[in-house]
């Protein structure tokens, strides 16, 4: 079993297998973005070797991240292998390339995925984005819910940009069996300007919500990151996410790991430890969890704390969220 400094037990890990991504949105890529080579990022064989002793400790939930995961080419035969020793494997993703791999994930044996989607008009998704690939997106939406997937809406809420929709997102849940998470901006787009979520946090979002809906409140579930809700008579949920103001730390149980092996008790705090090293310089499994125990054994108590020993922060696209 793994634990941190404050025994909270670690079971979850967010893995971003690679950086790059088909969108550009601008609370996640810097303007210029530098993309790695593929020598720098874990290899499929890195990964396993790293989450089957990770697993035998305790670890038994894992979120694949990007980047857009789905422009890893290699991706499904690494589901595939991950799947025969960690019970519950889900996928965030932006819903452009993965229509067509629905199928085949649900034959692997996973149900779980977030899409992120910040508008429903054609408009505005490409005036965040920077592409034209909304079509793409609803038709993910649309084939995730047919092939009886779970599904959760990752919507950012941006300042002057998208506020305006939440009653919009709600409304999806009154027919569609989804969970639609309205999430805070955080300070993590690389682009060094201004960002909404100490203004748009949290509680403004459901005083907006409720001034259209009574909300009822759902048992709030272990290590959950949402507040969720449910509009009487509708088929979803929605939830909140505080992901600025950070009131979940005290329960967190996860572990993220970036492309190059980067490893980030707290997704406010920079990298501990790189694995993608221990593991190209020979290091066996022993090791790699020795010095795992040692980085969560001066973990941060909560974001804010490790906000103030870090002394930089990555772009969202490349920390995997």
């Amino acid at each position: 079993m793994l634990t941190d400094a404050h025994n909270r037990i670690i079971n979850y890990i967010r893995l971003a297998v690679t950086d790059r991504c088909n969108l550009r949105c601008t609370y996640c890529m810097p303007e210029q973005m530098q993309f790695l080579q593929r020598q720098e990022l874990l290899t499929n064989d890195e990964i396993l070797t790293l989450l089957r002793p990770l697993a035998a400790a305790g670890i038994d939930k894992l979120r694949i991240t990007g980047g857009e995961p789905f422009l890893r080419k290699d991706l499904l035969p690494l589901l595939t292998s991950l799947k025969t020793f960690i019970p519950e494997i889900s996928i965030t993703t932006n819903g452009v390339l993965t229509q067509p791999y629905i199928p085949q994930l649900k034959a692997i044996g996973i149900r779980k995925i977030n899409l992120s989607l910040d508008t429903l008009q054609r408009d505005r998704f490409q005036q965040i984005t920077k592409r034209d690939q909304f079509p793409a997106v609803m038709q993910t939406l649309n084939s995730l819910l047919e092939h009886d997937m779970q599904v959760k809406l990752n919507v950012v809420i941006m300042g002057g940009v998208n506020t305006d929709e939440l009653q919009a997102f709600a409304e999806l849940t009154k027919q569609m069996p989804l969970s639609v998470r309205f999430i805070e901006e955080m300070p993590f787009n690389g682009q060094g300007h201004a960002f909404s979520g100490n203004q748009w946090h949290y509680l403004r979002m459901l005083d907006a919500l409720q001034e259209y809906y009574t909300l009822k409140k759902l048992p709030i579930q272990p290590q959950a990151t949402s507040i969720n809700y449910q509009i009487p008579g509708y088929q979803g949920q929605i939830g909140v996410i505080p992901a600025y103001s950070r009131t979940f730390c005290g329960t967190c149980n996860r572990l993220r790991i970036t492309p190059t092996g980067g490893l980030k008790t707290c997704l406010y705090g920079g990298d501990v430890l790189n694995v993608r090293d221990l593991l190209r310089s020979g290091a066996g499994s022993a090791l790699i969890l020795q010095e795992i125990r040692h980085a969560l054994g001066h973990r941060a108590e909560n974001g804010f704390e490790a906000e103030r020993q870090n002394q930089h922060w990555d772009s969202m696209s490349v920390i995997g969220g």
